[in-house]
């Protein structure tokens, strides 16, 4: 038979609509970058007093960690899954107007949550509410991470390190997290894919060296700016003859940075850029070729160029038994129609992809604009982006209900628990 808790997540999550809103929106007026998140680590504590949950903090960043163990007879025994939330925000000067945008001169004020943690960390607090509240239900445990540090600062891998894949005392059964977008996917929509579901990323960090000199004669100086804009350039160009269109590869310089005065020829010129790939192979491939070609350049021009590569995350990769599952779920909890075939993994990186190397899950995407034209809706990261507060229930039922169907699988048809 179908356990209450299964039958009513969706309502249940509705109910409590207006209070994850509220999380969020205090959440969204503190952003805190980077791996010490100390004030949004103190709201999630202070939102999971009180559940029951066995709770530990991280040694050497702002994380937290809450297990919430199934009264169910047997639940010891049971499987042991675990739902993800990252908490961080970005660098960025919000431009939305918002009410709860950080206020203006506040020690927040040159941050925003750009990209939706906020949103992911209110969706798993309202998760762990909902599977609290069935806990005598629950014939198995449930690990909430709480994650700071996803934008490029890998919280995932700190908190693999300090043991957040042992939490539950047992080896995890699965592994799920979600991510919502404020453009590109439909609102309201659910999408993913079994296999790879993001790209891997490599930073490539390149410093030209040349010789400064007076604008008026270049012929007298080595200019390193000509050089390394000729080698970024270049970079594209290895990419459209050197790699597969069916092995594609990305690559984007984000930074770029010389000189201070324009009469001025500097001594050196640097730029950093990351490569996505969706093979290891040809990960590694491309850095190797983009150090050939920019040492050569430079040394054409008389330069010399330093350049280092790094791996930094790897290929996110959906186990597709968990994706059926998940897929199902959807479908179930948010209704028909909500879930989106994903035809192409994103570009994007993801340090949970550290998780999913250890544990079978899956990774999905939620489309959150605030207008139906999402083409036209500000992007992740943008300054501009802007995202559908009534969707947090829904992320919150979605989370509790892949953490249920993994633990005690709704009955398929013809069968009976």
């Amino acid at each position: 038979m179908t356990t209450p808790v299964q039958s009513t997540i969706a309502s249940d999550a509705r109910a409590i609509d207006s209070e994850v809103i509220a999380l969020r929106r205090e959440l969204h007026g503190v952003p805190e970058v980077g791996l010490q998140l100390p004030e949004t680590q103190r709201i999630v504590l202070r939102e999971l007093d009180g559940l029951g949950l066995e709770i530990t903090t991280g040694r050497e960043l702002s994380s937290v960690v809450a297990v919430l163990r199934g009264g169910a007879p047997g639940a010891s025994a049971g499987p042991a899954v675990l739902l993800r939330a990252d908490m961080d925000a970005l660098p960025v000067r919000e431009a939305t107007g918002l009410p709860h945008a950080p206020a203006p001169g506040s020690p927040h004020a040159d941050r925003m949550h750009a990209c939706g943690h906020d949103i992911h960390t209110a969706a798993l607090i309202g998760a762990a509410r909902l599977l609290a509240a069935g806990r005598e239900e629950l014939e198995g445990d449930v690990v909430f991470m709480f994650q700071p540090g996803e934008e490029g600062f890998d919280g995932a891998g700190r908190m693999i390190d300090e043991g957040v894949l042992d939490a539950a005392g047992r080896p995890l059964a699965a592994a799920y997290g979600l991510h919502v977008f404020s453009s590109w996917y439909s609102r309201g929509s659910v999408t993913t894919r079994p296999g790879t579901v993001m790209a891997g990323s490599t930073a490539l960090d390149v410093t030209v060296r040349g010789a400064g000199g007076h604008a008026s004669a270049p012929h007298r100086a080595k200019d390193p700016i000509v050089v390394a804009a000729e080698i970024l350039l270049a970079l594209q160009t290895m990419v459209t003859r050197t790699v597969d269109v069916f092995d594609p590869v990305v690559i984007t310089a984000g930074s770029f940075s010389a000189g201070a005065q324009r009469n001025i020829i500097p001594t050196e010129a640097s730029f950093s850029a990351i490569i996505r790939s969706f093979s290891r192979a040809t990960g590694e491939q491309t850095a190797q070729r983009a150090v050939t070609l920019a040492t050569g350049i430079a040394a054409a021009h008389g330069l010399v160029a330093d350049i280092q590569t790094r791996e930094e995350f790897p290929i996110t990769v959906n186990d597709s038994a968990e994706t059926a599952r998940a897929i199902e779920v959807v479908e179930r909890v948010l209704g028909p129609g909500r879930f989106e075939p994903l035809t192409f993994p994103q570009a994007g990186s993801e340090d949970f992809s550290r998780v999913l190397q250890a544990v079978p899950g899956a990774y999905l995407f939620v489309g959150a604009a605030v207008v139906d034209d999402v083409e036209s809706a500000a992007a992740n990261h943008s300054p501009s982006a802007m995202f559908d507060e009534s969707l947090i229930s829904d992320c919150a039922a979605l989370l509790a209900g892949l953490a249920l169907e993994r633990i005690q699988p709704y009955p398929r048809e013809g069968t009976d628990r």
